[in-house]
């Protein structure tokens, strides 16, 4: 902006006329500007970044102590038996309950393995219209459009994978033999959730949290867009 400041005094003073400038003016607007962003750099930015999302969220989850270690993506007793875990704790059976905790992110974390092919299939399903619309929303615009399109196919594909580890681990066991315990205590309401479903939510939750991470950080880090596409299409919302 000041080169061109200092263009059009320079122009001024040398007896330039107001018809000059203004053509001065619209020759050098014209060549700082590119060209307007295609549908296909849109799709391919979108598409890229979501992969790398994705990549980096399930490599993390699936990481030794990926979800345990993590404040933000450690799976807990389940809400509706949290009375399960206190009145475990009382009568001195807390390391049971640490030791299903454990085994129950455990699952999760093995679980997360899997999970990568199945995001990555989803984002075929993107549209142009969808692309637009992910590229001029909010900072999670993409992973709130992943978690809509899909939620529901992901759980239905997911839920085996995490039943499988959850059996694998023993904390289908160890949940058993924890509402079990706690059944058998006098004058308590009896619980039986459903476990498999609660650690399946989460575990896809966690990993929906960490692509949406990953997305916000492409969109207000420069330094995250390590491709020339990335820059030029996130670049046009700075």
């Amino acid at each position: 902006m000041k080169l061109l400041i200092m263009g059009l005094a320079l122009l001024a003073l040398l007896g330039c006329s107001e018809k000059d400038l203004r053509q001065t003016l619209e020759i050098i607007n014209a060549s700082s500007q590119e060209a307007p962003l295609t549908q296909a750099e849109v799709i391919a930015a979108l598409k890229d970044s979501l992969s790398k999302g994705i990549s980096r969220g399930a490599l993390e989850a699936s990481a030794q102590d990926g979800y345990f270690a993590n404040p933000r993506l450690k799976i807990q007793f389940p809400p509706e038996v949290e009375r399960v875990e206190k009145a475990l704790r009382k009568i001195g059976l807390g390391k049971d309950v640490d030791r299903f905790v454990r085994q129950l992110n455990r699952s999760a974390e093995q679980a997360a393995t899997k999970a990568k092919p199945i995001f990555i299939k989803a984002i075929t399903s993107m549209t142009i219209g969808d692309a637009f619309e992910i590229l001029n929303g909010e900072a999670d615009a993409a992973t709130q459009y992943l978690m809509r399109t899909t939620g529901n196919e992901l759980r239905k594909q997911f839920q085996p994978i995490v039943s499988d580890k959850l059996g694998e681990t023993s904390a289908t066991r160890y949940y058993g033999d924890i509402v079990n315990t706690y059944n058998q205590l006098p004058l308590v309401k009896k619980v039986d959730p459903d476990l498999e479903a609660y650690a399946t939510d989460k575990a896809i939750a966690g990993l929906f949290l960490l692509i949406a991470r990953e997305e916000a950080n492409i969109r207000a880090n420069p330094r995250a867009r390590t491709t020339q596409l990335l820059r030029r299409v996130f670049g046009s919302l700075d």
